[in-house]
This record gives C-alpha cells, structure tokens and sequence, in this order.
C-alpha cells in the first residue's frame, strides 16, 4: 500500500477529522472552566478521577493508573497534583497498608468546586457537539461520541 492509496487517504482523513474534533470540544471546555471555576481540562478530568475513588479493596489509584486515566504522562500527572494540592484541592498521604504508596484524595474544596464545575463542563461539551454536528465531516464522529455516552454509564 503506497502513502496516496485511497484507503490510506480515508483513514489519514478520518484521523484527521477526529482530531478536529477534539481540538474543538476541549478549546471551548477549556476556556469554559478557565473563565467560570479557575480550572483546566485536565485539571477538572483529574478532580473528576479522584473523586471516583473509594476506601474499599482496590478503591484507591495508583500514580500510574490516575495518569492513563487522565491521558498525560506520569510526571506532568505528579505535577498536576501537587498544583491542586497547593491550591487545598487535593491532599497526598501514606498508604496505610505500604508505606511506599501514596494515596491522592480530593478535599472537600475539591469536590465542591469540581460540583459547581460539572455543569459547566456539561454546558460546554454539549454546546461543542451541537456545533460540530453542523460540520458534516464532524457529523458521524458526533453520533459515535453521544452513543457512547449512551452506552457507558460511570458506576
């Protein structure tokens, strides 16, 4: 298959598209957080993980498994942490059960400002989608994005 082949055309495109896409939703998101609760993207997607845990078996996330989560690498996540945590959204402690692990939680600020952030990330996402949906390009990438949203539901 040569770099011109038309399938490869199509998947360069398709790429492409999706790409443009998510450019679109996570500028709007971005400058929607920034201007109403101070937040990031990532920062909000971090509060968002956290927040998830729990003190049951296996209820706590390891660095490594808060980084995929989040999609960043291990050291930007490391920093991204102690930036919320210097700002009391996040607090950092011992393991109990291995002192070499160290548990994130989100404090109780965290999670006021990630429940008076949710909305505006919801507005913002879903004002994103409609608009990319006039995009015909961007049309099916939109209906794959709402159907997944249908089809995964957080526990």
């Amino acid at each position: 298959m040569t770099a011109t082949a038309p399938s490869m055309t199509a998947l360069a495109a398709g790429w492409c598209a999706l790409s443009v896409l998510h450019d679109r939703i996570e500028g709007r998101v971005e400058r929607a957080l920034q201007a109403g609760h101070d937040l990031s993207v990532r920062e909000f997607s971090l509060l968002e993980v956290l927040s998830r845990q729990h003190n049951g078996e296996g209820g706590h996330l390891q660095m490594h498994q808060v980084a995929n989560a989040v999609v960043l690498s291990q050291s930007a996540t490391t920093r991204l942490v102690s930036r919320l945590e210097e700002r009391g959204l996040l607090s950092r402690y011992l393991c109990p059960t291995d002192r070499r692990g160290i548990y994130t939680d989100v404090t109780e600020a965290g999670l006021a400002l990630l429940e008076q952030a949710r909305p505006t990330h919801g507005t913002a996402l879903r004002e994103a989608l409609d608009q990319a949906r006039q995009d015909a390009a961007l049309r099916p990438l939109v209906e794959a994005v709402e159907a997944l949203g249908t089809e995964i539901q957080p526990s």
